[in-house]
């Protein structure tokens, strides 16, 4: 009996024990549940697949960074994208290297809640293998159409946003604008992107204005920066469908077409530097520049439903680059006349044919202004950064732009100026400088010359600034659209 007694009591102190153990143990948990929390943070998954979503808000750091639980099955995708916006990372005015991060795209998908906040230090921004990611804070825009100007703005430096294609997608380039076919080393000016102060830029879809071109025709007349323009234009588009589904037609030095096929639409470059007939005298080789008579190829401009025109710089070339020696108005000869004069008679002479031609409910017509030239103090050669001072003025002569904007402002059919000239000034990194050809042979290697002396500071670059250009147009048509501003007959547009 004594010994039963013994066992019974201690099997009573080790269950008392034992009970007190686990109360102990409860509250200790109680306690510490984010630490056992943290267990679930196991079994994150990275992956690489399509995607066309980018959220950057992810990486921004929140005020304070909320408990870990339910981050279990953590599925991170690093994608191709469109929709991605740098300017929280990128210093507009110190661009860096950036290779290997364009067009980063990243999706989560948490089993439960995901908080990313935790991972981002949120007082120092961490290091890339490409660069050091700086934040931009953006100013707040309107999204109010009708007070955007799109031509008041800045450039930002957004390496994943740009460039829009890839100048080989495009085999129709010309060589005077295939900067990388031609050896240029740097890649930064294909980077920046035009941005409003006051307002946000839709970003160029080339689907989109597919679309607004369906069975629809365009044409772009003007000098070769309007051909840079139609070239950019192109390849915009080109670059969005099939190659088996587009024809272009290159060959013409006067005659330029794509055509969308399953789109029924197309893109014409008409060359007419003067806009104006230059007529040549077969018995002496006199030319001379008729002010009263538009160029003879507008009979193929008519019936267009976009129409996109430029003129001004063959205007201003003196010497051996001046291509007439004599201006025509009325049936007279003129060798005495100024070029401001003869340039507004000619103007005029457009107006007339614009307003007299031109059905306003069915077409719309575009003026692109100056392209600038990058010469003299703020030559092009070896520029690789844009200019970041705001009142920088290039000196193009001012009074043939004025005389443009004079023009367009009195004429009865509604003309849409794209003033690009501004925004365009403060690329002199841009241009293709010696990494073009001409006569087929690089321009770089033009011995016994300073390059300065034969560097092309006029054209651009492509993928570059005319897809700028291309943007703003592109806009104005979405603009106009969405307030109601194009008529009936271009609601398609």
């Amino acid at each position: 009996m004594d010994k039963s007694s013994a066992i019974d009591r201690k099997w009573k102190l080790c269950a008392f024990a034992s009970f007190i153990g686990c109360f102990i143990l409860t509250l200790y948990l109680n306690n510490h549940q984010n630490s056992v929390r943290l267990v679930s943070f196991r079994n994150i998954s990275v992956s690489v697949m399509p995607s066309e979503t980018f959220e950057p808000s992810v990486f921004v750091d929140k005020e304070k960074p909320t408990k870990t639980e339910g981050f279990g099955n953590i599925s991170v995708s690093v994608t191709p994208s469109e929709t991605f916006e740098p300017s929280v990372f990128v210093d507009k005015e110190k661009p860096t290297k950036t290779e290997g991060f364009r067009n980063i795209s990243v999706s989560v998908t948490p089993s439960e809640s995901f908080d990313p906040s935790v991972f981002v230090d949120k007082e120092k921004p961490r290091k890339t293998d490409a660069s050091l990611v700086v934040k931009y804070k953006a100013e707040p825009k309107s999204n109010d159409a009708g007070n955007c100007n799109v031509f008041d703005g800045r450039w930002i430096y957004k390496p994943a946003d740009n460039p829009l294609y890839n100048e080989f997608q495009c085999p129709f380039l010309s060589d005077q604008v295939s900067c990388q076919r031609n050896g240029r080393p740097d890649f930064d000016y294909q980077s920046w992107s035009w941005e409003a102060k006051d307002c946000e830029i839709p970003r160029f879809d080339g689907k989109d204005l597919l679309e607004r071109l369906r069975g629809k025709r365009m044409v772009i007349v003007g000098d070769s920066l309007n051909r840079n323009q139609w070239e950019s234009l192109a390849c915009l588009l080109y670059s969005v469908i099939s190659p088996s589904r587009a024809h272009v037609e290159v060959q013409s030095g006067v005659y330029k077409v794509f055509r969308a096929k399953d789109y029924n639409c197309s893109v014409e470059f008409h060359w007419s530097p003067f806009l104006v007939q230059l007529d040549t005298n077969q018995a002496n080789d006199t030319k001379a520049l008729r002010l009263d008579k538009l160029e003879t190829s507008a009979q193929q401009w008519r019936g267009a439903d976009i129409m996109v025109f430029n003129t001004g710089h063959w205007w201003v070339h003196t010497g051996k680059f001046r291509k007439w020696d004599l201006f025509q108005y009325r049936g007279k000869l003129m060798q005495e006349i100024d070029i401001e004069s003869a340039f507004e008679m000619a103007m005029k002479t457009w107006a007339q044919w614009i307003d007299q031609n031109v059905e306003s409910n069915k077409t719309t017509v575009f003026f692109r202004s100056i392209s600038p030239e990058h010469k003299g103090n703020y030559h092009c050669q070896n520029v690789t950064q844009p200019i970041m001072y705001e009142s920088y003025i290039e000196s193009f002569p001012k009074p043939v732009i004025d005389i443009v904007e004079r023009i367009i402002g009195g004429m009865r059919t509604p003309v849409t100026y794209l003033n690009i000239t501004k925004l365009s000034e403060y690329r002199r990194d841009a241009h293709p400088t010696v990494y073009a050809k001409k006569n087929g042979k690089m321009m770089i290697e033009k011995e016994g010359k300073r390059p300065e002396a034969f560097a092309d500071c006029s054209h651009w670059c492509l993928p570059g600034v005319p897809d700028t250009w291309n943007r703003l147009f592109y806009a104005l048509l979405v603009f106009n659209t969405s307030t109601n501003s194009l008529n009936s007959s271009h609601e398609g547009l």
